[in-house]
């Protein structure tokens, strides 16, 4: 992890005020390590949150072939699991809707969203990809 010098500073200004006049080289080392592995600790939960769990993919447009195969496709190379999938042909229209289990995926949430992307830029398709928890916590507000 990296940390800029504006928060190193702030992390040392914070344990020499905790420390007052005792502050010793050594006591004000002790309280920045402990610091910083709380904050590396903090990084790493919002990682393993970001990659883990379920996310909803919604895709729509015209139909044409291949689109179903492209995006299950890009998926499976990134090690996710299509848990659930519905999919609805109206006239020209295309829809779908997928609950895919990103967790052991050794790709972020938002190298996922990436890939879909580039398929919905070669296809003409909209796919929109989002965590649950975000709709899990929408009615919360």
């Amino acid at each position: 992890m990296i940390l800029s010098e504006e928060k190193l500073r702030e992390v040392a200004v914070t344990a020499i005020n905790e420390l007052g006049t005792k502050a010793t080289p050594e006591l004000v080392k002790n309280i920045i390590e402990k610091s910083l592995e709380k904050i590396e600790g903090a990084a790493k939960e919002t990682k393993q949150t970001q990659n883990s769990g379920r996310v909803i993919l919604t895709a729509f447009g015209i139909n044409q072939p291949g689109v179903v195969s492209s995006i299950s496709q890009s998926l499976s190379d990134a090690n996710c699991d299509i848990l659930d999938i519905s999919q609805k042909i109206m006239q020209e229209f295309f829809t779908m809707i997928m609950m895919i289990d990103i967790t052991n995926s050794p790709k972020s949430l938002k190298d996922i969203q990436d890939d879909m992307n580039k398929i919905s830029e070669s296809l003409k398709v909209k796919i929109y990809l989002q965590h649950e928890d975000l709709f899990k916590n929408m009615y919360r507000i």
